[in-house]
């Protein structure tokens, strides 16, 4: 969780506050550029007929959230406690409406001034980077047959009563019926309606688990894709994926030890357990290929890496090396194994968003619970941490579920979430947005 007390105490060094204010902002770029990641990295598994359907629902996610999160999901995520729209639950969007706490407003009508709270506005935009990729990861699971303009109402619907709460829940404060002079208000502490004390450095839970249990749920909503079958579709892009990947590793540097909010100890921790662990989840998935199929591929490769990022996303700060090699070659191992349920169970999970980035998200939860240095069972001797991680990771699971089936039926059975079987055959770029990932020369 980012402490927050590095954005706003005055007492701290300007040089080190500047300093901090400088991180966060550059740390926000790298998490954006994890959304064009997201779309080359899902763009190039696709069919050629599919692929700017695949990305434009990436880019789409990129222009509405970021507008709604300055609108009113910044205010819903980090809002005043005191000023609930259900208390203990869904903070006021409108108290920090267009980050209007954050421009500072003094003097009267004619002479106004800004105080811009430099700290307020970095954090604001480096969340909103984090509002904006959980939204584009969930798009894989529905790969080939969503309508764009039904994505985008569910994107709006889903980051408005699922994100922005989630995000307060995880990131934010807890809480306390005994703050503020036995008034009610929040505290220093995260997870303010379970008050779980889960440790979620970076968006496990609230990005990971979230996207992959809504992922879930569009997946049985939507149904499956004509002639559903293992190998169905082999990727058109392969280069095109891998090129995605490494955008998603580079930023995730961005995307973990900013979540320090500080240039110290922990987000050093953190960069380095961001560069092992994937290495490591590269290296278990290709092992669980070498034995299953007799080759190792690029796209195992690729996957292997963000199911290692993935995994050590809400333990980058609690585990050290050690343990995230461990993290890494385990998630490997059970993510390349799990991306197969969906043929076992019967989902059509697209491009694995289920078998990735919730099974991901699970392991690397939970697994603090055992190895999360001065917290886990191994450090402890007891199992409070690891009861923590699994309410918690199971509490947004089922939300997620539950949102995400609710709000894509809706739209299923009103303005209609899927295409057509003829448009889904013809291709979803011509008929959705009439045009052509590869204009070959005649």
């Amino acid at each position: 969780m980012v402490d927050l007390s590095v954005l706003t105490d005055a007492t701290t060094d300007g040089i080190t506050n500047n300093l901090n204010s400088l991180w966060l902002m550059v740390a926000a770029a790298l998490v954006l550029i994890m959304t064009p990641g997201v779309a080359f990295f899902y763009g190039g598994m696709v069919k050629a007929k599919s692929v700017i359907s695949m990305m434009m629902m990436s880019f789409g996610a990129m222009g509405l959230v970021g507008v709604l999160w300055v609108i009113y999901g910044y205010s819903m995520s980090f809002g005043a406690g005191s000023d609930w729209l259900i208390k203990g639950w869904l903070l006021n969007p409108f108290h920090d409406f267009l980050l209007k706490n954050e421009l500072n407003f003094t003097g009267g009508t004619a002479n106004q001034t800004l105080n811009l709270d430099a700290h307020g506005l970095a954090f604001a935009g480096f969340q909103a980077t984090f509002a904006i990729i959980t939204v584009a990861l969930i798009s894989g699971a529905i790969a080939d047959r969503a309508k764009f303009g039904a994505w985008m109402v569910f994107a709006g619907v889903w980051a408005t009563l699922v994100y922005f709460p989630v995000a307060s829940w995880v990131f934010n404060f807890t809480y306390s019926a005994t703050a503020n002079g036995g008034a009610g208000g929040l505290t220093d502490g995260g997870w303010s309606v379970f008050g779980l004390g889960v440790n979620d450095f970076a968006g496990g839970t609230a990005v990971h688990i979230n996207a992959g249990a809504a992922g879930l749920a569009l997946a049985l909503v939507l149904g499956k894709r004509v002639g559903f079958k293992k190998g169905l579709s082999a990727p058109h892009n392969v280069p095109l994926t891998l090129i995605g990947a490494s955008l998603l590793w580079f930023g995730w540097f961005g995307f973990n030890a900013g979540s320090e909010g500080a240039v110290d100890g922990i987000s050093a921790l953190a960069w380095i357990n961001t560069l092992v662990a994937p290495a490591a989840g590269i290296l278990g998935w290709l092992i669980v290929e070498k034995f299953k199929d007799g080759k190792p591929t690029s796209i195992g490769a690729a996957s292997g890496a963000v199911a290692g990022l993935v995994a050590i996303t809400p333990a980058c700060n609690i585990l050290t090396p050690g343990w995230a090699i461990v993290l890494g070659i385990l998630v490997g191992v059970v993510c390349a194994f799990a991306i197969d349920l969906k043929y076992k169970l019967g989902f059509d999970d697209s491009l694995d968003v289920v078998g990735i980035h919730l099974v991901g998200g699970l392991v690397g939860t939970l697994y603090i619970g055992f190895f999360g240095v001065g917290i886990g069972l191994i450090d402890s001797g007891n199992f409070k941490q690891l009861g923590a991680q699994a309410l918690g990771a199971f509490g947004v699971l089922i939300y997620s579920f539950i949102m995400a089936f609710a709000i894509g039926w809706v739209i299923q059975k009103t303005m209609g979430f899927r295409i057509t079987t003829e448009d889904e055959v013809a291709g979803v770029d011509t008929v959705v947005h009439g045009e052509e990932g590869y204009a070959l020369a005649e």
